[in-house]
């Protein structure tokens, strides 16, 4: 069986299926014998038959022709064929968007999204989120328009009125480009009008708490009324673990007595199990907790069987009385990390407290490290000092 070396040979059956699969990335091969007919070998190892060209207008345009396995390599052939010959005339089959005889709104569309995929893709807090921005931007604006109808001005329209908000404007573009890849699977358009639309610059916040800053907060935490928020907020900074992380901790995932907390997997945002070692003053603090605790949860919330849900109004508050009124509680994570790498230990050992999979993610604490460095030539500077100063 051939092997697929280069990205343009005639496209045959034995070809197509003996396409290598790169996990990592997209393979497209090109036919040499109709132009722009190609195979789009995905990472999960489909692979789909296209047809690109340009249209009288001289506009790129790209027909999906099927999949592999639906439709053979020879009936996809027949089919770029019959395009060609339309564009050839100076059609443009690509906007012969319906494919069935009922015609779909968006409002149906954010409802099949939410029930069909988000629902059962997603964690309860996207599905909210995701709810939300349907409900309260994509609806209000598009709501009663068919699906085929919304075009690629539009959604740019859109994006550009939430410059000001660049995480919020990349985030329902996100929305948008899945919504409408999920109407082209269900044939209710052939194209997905978000394609083009550039993403907005994200600046990462790196907000982190200085040594008084820490003090001031855990003066606070020590006065506090609910005794369990404080204990929250102090796991949250002495471990640098995610607030869902520790909210919905329960006991046995905890040994005390070898001081690690085995976080699994369906907690992570990484989806893997995490092994994290335990400070002698978390230890401390969590013993304390176990002798008085008879929830199988760390922090049992008001309904039983369940864990507390949210603290945003007590951090609210606690963050208030520290002087601390922009700080974020994700910004608890920062400062974990903040002052571990400062303090001279490597990225590398940081990134794996903090679950890190990828050494880029760890990269942002990169200019905190410049100063045990500095630390450490100062020490030979000193001693050169002292050899080199002449005494009369």
């Amino acid at each position: 069986m051939p092997l697929i070396n280069k990205n343009k040979v005639k496209l045959t059956k034995r070809v197509v299926e003996s396409a290598a699969v790169d996990p990592t990335k997209r393979i497209e091969i090109w036919d040499t014998e109709v132009t722009g007919f190609y195979v789009r070998v995905y990472p999960t190892g489909k692979k789909t038959y296209f047809l690109q060209f340009r249209n009288k207008n001289r506009e790129s345009r790209k027909i999906k022709i099927g999949a592999h396995g639906s439709i053979t390599t020879e009936l996809a052939r027949e089919q770029a064929i019959k395009f060609s010959l339309e564009i050839a005339v100076g059609a443009d089959p690509s906007i012969k968007v319906v494919t069935t005889d009922k015609t779909h709104t968006m409002q149906e569309l954010g409802e099949k999204y939410l029930a069909l995929h988000a629902n059962l893709k997603k964690k309860p807090k996207g599905y909210k989120e995701d709810s939300a921005a349907i409900n309260n931007i994509i609806l209000k604006k598009f709501g009663n328009l068919n699906v085929e109808a919304i075009s690629t001005f539009d959604l740019q329209k859109l994006h550009a009125e939430l410059k000001d908000t660049p995480y919020k404007a990349n985030r329902l573009r996100a929305l948008l480009s899945k919504m409408f890849t999920l109407a082209n699977n269900w044939g209710w358009r052939l194209d997905n009008p978000v394609r083009g639309i550039e993403r907005y610059q994200e600046y990462k916040r790196h907000r982190w708490l200085n040594d008084e800053e820490v003090q001031g907060l855990f003066s606070v935490l020590d006065t506090y009324y609910n005794q369990s928020v404080a204990d929250v907020i102090r796991l949250l900074l002495l471990t640098g673990s995610r607030r869902n992380e520790v909210l919905h901790a329960t006991w046995n995932q905890f040994d005390l007595e070898k001081g690690v907390w085995t976080k699994p997997a369906h907690s992570t945002k990484q989806k893997n199990t995490q092994h994290l070692p335990l400070s002698s003053l978390t230890l401390e603090m969590l013993k304390d907790m176990k002798a008085e605790s008879e929830s199988p949860f760390l922090f049992p919330g008001k309904i039983p069987g369940k864990p507390m849900q949210e603290i945003k109004k007590a951090w609210d508050t606690i963050r208030k009385r520290a002087g601390l009124p922009e700080v974020r509680m994700h910004d608890l994570r920062h400062t974990h990390a903040s002052h571990l790498v400062s303090s001279g230990l490597s990225l590398s050992i940081v990134g794996k407290l903090l679950g890190h999979t990828q050494a880029a993610t760890t990269q942002r604490y990169a200019h905190l490290a410049d100063e045990p460095l500095r630390q450490a030539t100062e020490v030979f500077g000193s001693k050169m000092e002292r050899l080199t100063t002449r005494r009369d």
